[in-house]
């Protein structure tokens, strides 16, 4: 597959900004794959403003430090690869296809498993996941993406959490306070 093809069927799937609070569906399809994402440290970033660029400051310095990382954020500005990065460089167009097509048939079967199939986020979450443990990466930097608790990137067991402001953002998915 080529990758305009694998990003058009991931961006089919349930968009990001709609909202279906639970984490069984990702934690089934990590299950699957065998939890890759304990395969490696993380640290996990959440709030309303700097995730990204907080990200990008770790992973610089844990990239320094001669450590080999992988990043997760979003959204992407001009290529879906944007949003998984092996140290320092966007996952590249071939590896994203594999690491995709690999994880498919699990796809499909969680897909099976459940009233709602995987959203664009979970897809997106569980092929990062899998390109880290493949590649391998010594540490994983990972942005929440959207709510908080029973964000997909939750799954993640990580040994550093940090936490950038917090305000009111999203309101008509989230609600209109910020607990």
């Amino acid at each position: 597959m080529r990758l305009r093809e694998v990003e058009a069927q991931i961006t089919s799937r349930w968009g990001e900004g709609r909202i279906h609070p639970t984490k069984e569906r990702i934690a089934a399809l990590v299950d699957l794959l065998g939890d890759p994402q304990r395969s490696y440290r993380s640290i996990h970033l959440t709030g309303t403003n700097g995730k990204t660029t907080t990200a990008r400051m770790i992973e610089e310095l844990l990239y320094a430090f001669g450590l080999r990382t992988g990043r997760y954020t979003s959204p992407h500005l001009s290529s879906i690869t944007e949003r998984i990065v092996l140290s320092g460089e966007p996952i590249s167009a071939r590896r994203f296809v594999e690491t995709y097509e690999e994880i498919l048939p699990y796809i499909q079967l969680v897909d099976g498993q459940f009233e709602t199939k995987l959203s664009f986020f979970e897809v997106m979450t569980a092929l990062a996941f899998a390109a880290f443990a493949d590649a391998p990466v010594d540490v994983a930097v990972v942005e929440v993406g959207l709510g908080g608790e029973w964000d997909a990137t939750n799954v993640l067991d990580a040994q550093i959490a940090v936490v950038t402001p917090v305000d009111l953002d999203h309101t008509a998915l989230l609600g209109g306070t910020i607990m």
